[in-house]
């Protein structure tokens, strides 16, 4: 037995559901599941009763409770001692985040966190999802947020918030009449189209809801590939061509009227934005607390 499956049996024993230990712990429903059922093989017990609401220890799960309760606290207990006087590494939180959730998500998250524990310090990188992703599984940042799901091996995805993908185009009289007629934007194949760099999880999302429409991606007249969304808005408003992006991003630009917003051929236009963590190590209890606060914060 290892303490990765003690921790999940004191959790679902404590929370007696598998879904609410699988969230507190930040695992999936089936991993909490086979922790317990390879925890219930080695020691050839039946450690649950397990009825269609809850779950409730057996007489041999209750014998199993107190040491395995104990030894949890021990581990605790160990981390303290050792990380106790680093007050850096106890108190910073390393976070990478894609475009989207860094300048419009993480605003409020960090301000809740900090009104909650004002002890706690950030360091901050924004990048693209690939290389948050890549800052995941190479163990240089405690946590990220990304706009799209890379599967890679260790790492672990939470969607808190659901974004919606938008075109944008200049206020110019040909797209206001396509907004006046509701013509649905098949028409996006004939424009000069402006997307996000390569690695860009808006951009992946894109071409991915784009193919759901039966638009070929390949034949679509891209003409630039723009890592900064400023400057799509402004290139877009300027005259430059049309975009795709977060409507989170284009909100303010379209109620003011400098540019206007279509919905996507798809009828799948949302998409979710990510926590994402290595689930191949131990969170540490500030990071917790963070994505804790995250799940606060959107609702989730």
């Amino acid at each position: 037995m290892n303490l990765k499956q003690l921790e999940a049996f004191v959790r679902v024993s404590e929370r007696r559901s598998f879904s609410k230990a699988a969230k507190e712990l930040f695992l999936t429903q089936p991993t909490v599941s086979a922790h317990i059922s390879s925890l219930e093989k080695e020691l050839d017990a039946r450690l649950f009763v397990r009825n269609t609401k809850e779950v409730d220890l057996s007489e041999e799960g209750r014998k199993l409770y107190d040491y395995a309760r104990q030894m949890v606290d021990l581990e605790r207990k160990i981390e303290d001692v050792f990380h106790g006087g680093n007050k850096q590494e106890q108190q910073c939180i390393t976070i990478a985040a894609s475009t989207i959730p860094a300048q419009y998500l993480l605003p409020r998250i960090l301000t809740k966190f900090n009104e909650k524990y004002p002890n706690e310090q950030f360091k901050i990188s924004e990048t693209d999802s690939a290389q948050v992703v890549e800052k995941v599984l190479n163990r240089t940042i405690d946590v990220g947020f990304t706009g799209t799901v890379l599967e890679k091996r260790h790492c672990a995805y939470i969607p808190f918030y659901k974004d919606e993908l938008i075109l944008i185009t200049p206020n110019h009289e040909k797209y206001r009449r396509f907004k006046a007629e509701d013509v649905v934007a098949t028409w996006i194949v004939n424009e000069p189209l402006i997307m996000r760099e390569e690695g860009s999880g808006t951009r992946k999302e894109a071409e991915k809801q784009l193919r759901k429409s039966g638009i070929d991606v390949s034949s679509l007249n891209i003409v630039a590939s723009i890592e900064n969304q400023e400057t799509i808005k402004r290139s877009v408003e300027n005259g430059m061509g049309i975009s795709i992006i977060s409507r989170l991003a284009a909100q303010k630009e379209i109620e003011q009227g400098t540019l206007l917003g279509f919905d996507l051929p798809s009828g799948d236009r949302v998409r979710n934005i990510n926590i994402v963590y290595n689930k191949g190590i131990r969170l540490s209890g500030v990071t917790e607390r963070f994505i804790r606060t995250v799940r606060e914060v959107y609702g989730e």
